[in-house]
């Protein structure tokens, strides 16, 4: 069967990761996870006090980052590698998140990562999702989905997530992050969050992640028949 590209673009906390690592799974295709390298990124700017509004330090410190995604047996899943070390973990912490779209606005960040992202696409039968993969990244990919949900349910599932690793984290501090995510996303300089013209909104306020998976599982079909 012929392998093609999907991509899934959307707010965050819409379940853009777990759908796009269910539909890998199912048709046996490669998951990329974009966030996961701009948190990468963003992870080693912290580390090595980066000042992500100097180029010229954007710039020398991109010389030193090394990205790459490596199958964990145990956890059964693709696992962001920083330069040999596995941080997976450390990429999921509030710190990171507070900082991640501002740093994934930068326009050296973003060419950075992106030609990466082109160069992993290049054999098809993959699954990445962000926020502007289908619209920069892969614009003639042949199924894409741009996902949304009611706020409040973003902020719920969010603050579920955060609290089991931080109990200390409130539904407020939670809220307050996504919709400046939100803001910065749509509207940064370089490649904003936007529905690409030919993509299929998904919004899953009302769906389980079963009737999320056999909906779009449609699409892949319908995509896949029409391009064979």
């Amino acid at each position: 069967m012929k392998k093609i590209i999907i991509t899934i673009d959307g707010y965050s906390s819409c379940g853009k990761s777990t759908l796009a690592k269910q539909l890998a799974t199912k048709l046996d295709y490669v998951y990329i996870d974009s966030g996961a390298m701009y948190r990468a990124i963003t992870l080693y700017f912290i580390q090595n006090r980066v000042d992500w509004n100097v180029t010229e330090e954007v710039v020398n410190a991109l010389k030193d980052v090394h990205l790459e995604f490596m199958y964990n047996p145990v956890s059964n899943a693709s696992e962001m590698f920083l330069n040999g070390e596995n941080v997976e973990h450390f990429i999921r912490e509030m710190v990171i998140a507070e900082k991640v779209s501002e740093v994934a606005a930068v326009k050296e960040v973003r060419e950075f990562a992106v030609a990466q992202q082109k160069k992993m696409g290049t054999r098809k039968g993959i699954v990445m999702d962000g926020r502007d993969i289908g619209t920069v990244v892969f614009p003639h990919a042949e199924l894409k989905i741009f996902m949304t949900a009611d706020i409040t349910v973003r902020v719920e599932r969010r603050f579920k997530e955060l609290f089991e690793k931080n109990k200390s984290i409130t539904i407020e501090e939670v809220k307050e992050n996504l919709e400046l995510r939100d803001y910065i996303d749509a509207n940064r300089e370089i490649s904003p969050l936007r529905k690409a013209e030919d993509a299929i909104i998904l919004d899953n306020s009302q769906l389980n992640m079963e009737e999320q998976l056999e909906l779009v599982m449609q699409w892949v079909e319908d995509a896949i028949m029409a391009h064979t």
